[in-house]
C-alpha cells in the first residue's frame, strides 16, 4: 500500500533532489530517497549502463539494507555465497579456510555475496524504474553549482553541448572519485598514492581448485614477491586480481603481458578474457561531506584499497544514511542539525575505515622478508585453526561484514539497555522486530505493551517485540528510519523521548500541509 500511494505521489511532484552519478550508490540513494516519499532526478554523463564488474563483493549489512526494499533475495538469486579461502603457496593450494554462513545469528545474510557491480546497478535501476517511475537521464553532466539560501543552482550539461540550470532543494555527489560535484564546490581530497601498480580481468581459468564440500573459494596467492587473487564469480566466471611485473608499463600493459608469468607461477590456464584494466590504489578522504545544500557520497567522498570489498558497500552504506536525512528535512519538520549527522557519523568511519584498509593493504602486499615470512608461512597455518574458533568467526563477521558500524558519539544517539547503546545497528533477530523495520520512518520497539498513544502522536510506527538475550520487559528502543538505535531505555519514560522527538523533529507534521 506504502509503495503504490508513493510510486502516485512521486509521478505528481517535480524533483527535489538532484543526484549526479548512477552508480550503486546514486542508484540506492535515489530509491531512499523515493521510499519516504521525495522524488529524484538523477544523472549521469555516461550514455548509458556500463558494463563493466567492477566491484563484486557485497556485505551482511547492504543486503539488509536493500531488504528494506525487498531486494535482497533479488541480489541473492542473482550472485554467488562465498564460500570461504583457499591460500595458494607455489601454485598449490596451502590451506582452505571454509566461512560458509559465518555470521549465523548475527544477520538474516550471513555469508558474503559475490555480484558483479553491473549486476547491481542493473537491479537497482530496474527497482528505481518499475516501483516508483524514475528514470536515469544518460549524457547529462553537472558542471557547476551555486548555493543559494533557500535552493541550490545546478549547470547541467547534454551530450549534444546543450546547457541549461536547474534550481533543487538539494544535490548530492555520488559520481566517484573524479567527483565534478566535489571540484565544482572547491572540497579538497588529501590524501595520496600506493606505489603497487595493480591490474585486474574478468576470466574463464581453468586450474584453480574447488573444495569437494564447499565449491568455488576465494584462492589468495602468498608468493614471497607478488600478489594474486582469484575470486569466484557467477556463471563460472573468475576475477583475478593481481601486482603488475616490475618493469611493466602501466598504460600500454595488456592481458598478455602478465598471462605467461601467471600461469606458470599459478598452474592455471586463462581460456577467455572480458575484461582487463590496470590501476594505481589510492587512499583518499574528502575535507567535508557536506557543504550547504550540497553532499559527498560514496567514491566521490572517500577512495581506498579495496582490502575486504569494502568500497561499494560503503557507498551504499552512506546513500542510506543520507537518504532518511533529506526526506526528514523536505517532508518533515527536522532541524537543520539533523544534515549535519551525516557527515558527523559517516566521515568518521570513511577515515577509520581507509586507516584500516591502509594497514591490511600493506601488509598484503609489502616485500618485505618478514612480511613474506609471515604471509607464505604463519598465515596458512595460523588462519584455518583460527577460523575454527566461534569468537574469532564472529569478530571477524561483524567487521567485514560492516555490521558493527555504529555512531556512539553522533547526536542523534543516546542511552543503553545492557550491550545495546545508542548509535549502534539494532542487533539482529528473527521475528517481529526485524520486520517492523521493513516500513519507512522512526519505530518504537518495545519489550511489553508499546506507548501507542505516544507513538501515534509522533508518527512513529509502534511494535510489541518478545524479549532477546540480556532484555527485560519494558525494554523499549527508539529506532531510525535507517535501523540504527536513536534512543535506548530500560523503560519508557515519555518526558526523555518527548525530549528527543522535538530535538529531532519527529512531531507528526507534513510540511505539505502548510503550503
Amino acid at each position: 500500500m506504502f509503495i503504490h500511494l508513493a510510486t502516485r505521489f512521486l509521478m505528481a511532484t517535480a524533483p527535489e533532489v538532484l543526484v549526479a552519478g548512477a552508480g550503486p550508490s546514486g542508484l540506492l540513494l535515489a530509491l531512499e530517497l523515493c521510499r519516504h516519499g521525495v522524488r529524484p532526478r538523477i544523472i549521469d554523463p555516461l550514455s548509458g549502463p556500463s558494463p563493466l564488474s567492477r566491484a563484486v563483493v557485497m556485505h551482511a549489512r547492504t543486503l539488509e539494507l536493500l531488504d528494506r526494499h525487498g531486494l535482497a533475495e533479488q541480489f541473492i538469486a542473482r550472485g554467488e555465497i562465498g564460500r570461504g579461502v583457499a591460500l595458494r603457496r607455489a601454485g598449490r593450494v596451502a590451506a582452505t579456510a571454509r566461512l560458509g554462513r559465518i555470521g549465523e545469528g548475527l544477520s538474516p545474510f550471513p555469508f558474503v555475496l559475490i555480484i558483479s557491480q553491473d549486476q547491481t546497478e542493473g537491479l537497482l535501476r530496474e527497482a528505481l524504474a518499475t516501483t516508483y517511475g524514475v528514470q536515469v537521464e544518460w549524457g547529462t553532466s553537472l558542471v557547476g553549482v551555486a548555493q543559494g539560501a533557500a535552493s541550490i543552482s545546478a549547470s547541467l550539461q547534454q551530450a549534444d553541448g546543450v546547457t541549461g540550470q536547474v534550481h533543487i532543494a538539494y544535490v548530492v555527489g555520488c559520481d566517484g572519485a573524479h567527483s565534478a560535484v566535489r571540484h565544482a564546490l572547491g572540497i579538497g581530497f588529501p590524501g595520496g598514492t600506493y606505489d603497487q601498480q595493480f591490474f585486474v580481468a574478468d576470466t574463464v581459468t581453468e586450474g584453480l581448485d574447488t573444495d569437494a564440500d564447499a565449491g568455488r573459494l576465494l584462492e589468495i596467492a602468498l608468493a614471497p614477491r607478488t600478489f594474486n587473487a582469484f575470486f569466484p564469480m557467477p556463471q563460472s566466471r573468475t576475477r583475478i586480481i593481481g601486482l603488475l611485473p616490475a618493469g611493466v608499463a602501466l598504460e600500454a600493459v595488456t592481458f598478455a603481458d602478465v598471462q605467461p608469468a601467471l600461469e606458470a607461477a599459478e598452474h592455471i590456464r586463462v581460456r577467455e578474457v572480458s575484461w582487463f584494466a590496470t590501476y594505481r590504489v589510492h587512499h583518499r578522504v574528502a575535507e567535508r561531506f557536506r557543504q550547504g545544500r550540497a553532499f559527498l557520497v560514496g567514491d566521490a567522498g572517500h577512495i581506498h584499497s579495496p582490502a575486504g570489498g569494502q568500497g561499494m558497500n560503503t557507498g551504499l552504506g552512506d546513500a542510506v544514511n543520507l537518504g532518511w536525512k533529506l526526506a526528514a528535512m523536505l517532508r518533515q519538520n527536522a532541524p537543520e542539525a539533523l544534515l549535519d549527522t551525516y557527515e558527523a557519523e559517516r566521515i568518521s568511519f570513511a577515515r577509520l575505515l581507509v586507516a584500516t584498509t591502509d594497514r591490511a593493504f600493506t601488509a598484503v602486499t609489502r616485500a618485505s622478508a618478514w612480511v613474506s615470512f609471515m604471509r607464505t608461512q604463519v598465515v596458512p597455518r595460523l588462519l584455518p585453526v583460527a577460523l575454527q574458533l566461534q569468537w574469532v568467526r564472529r569478530l571477524m563477521f561483524r567487521t567485514i561484514s560492516q555490521t558493527g558500524i555504529k555512531y556512539p558519539h553522533s547526536p542523534l544517539s543516546g542511552g543503553r539497555v545492557g550491550a545495546v547503546t545508542g548509535g549502534m545497528r539494532l542487533p539482529w533477530t528473527a521475528g517481529p522486530r526485524y520486520a517492523a523495520l521493513h516500513q519507512p520512518g522512526w519505530h518504537l520497539l518495545s519489550v511489553g505493551p508499546v506507548p501507542a498513544a505516544w507513538a501515534q502522536a509522533h508518527g512513529v510506527t509502534a511494535t510489541e517485540v518478545a524479549a532477546a538475550a540480556g532484555e527485560k520487559p519494558g525494554t523499549v528502543y527508539l529506532v531510525r528510519p535507517d535501523g540504527y538505535v536513536g534512543l535506548a531505555a530500560p523503560s519508557f519514560n515519555e518526558a526523555e523521548f518527548s525530549l528527543y522527538a522535538r530535538h529531532w523533529g519527529l512531531a507528526k507534521r507534513d510540511v505539505r500541509d502548510e503550503k
